[in-house]
């Protein structure tokens, strides 16, 4: 049987009502987490209020050996 281990990465949307976040630092932290193995497999967005996103929750997996 195959066994996974799982991590999340809460990344912030900044602004004074959320909904901005920084595309290249968030593509270079998605790219360091592929280059270590893990795989995305989930994103949301968390909103704040009134629907502006606050958070976006990425999670991942990779296998363990």
């Amino acid at each position: 049987m195959e066994k996974f281990e799982y991590k999340t990465l809460l990344t912030d949307a900044k602004g004074v009502f959320g909904g901005r976040v920084d595309q290249y630092a968030y593509q270079n932290e998605l790219n360091e987490l592929g280059s270590q193995g893990w795989e995305l497999v989930s994103t949301v967005a968390a909103a704040q209020s009134y629907g502006s996103t606050r958070w976006i929750i990425s999670v991942f997996k990779r296998k363990i050996s």
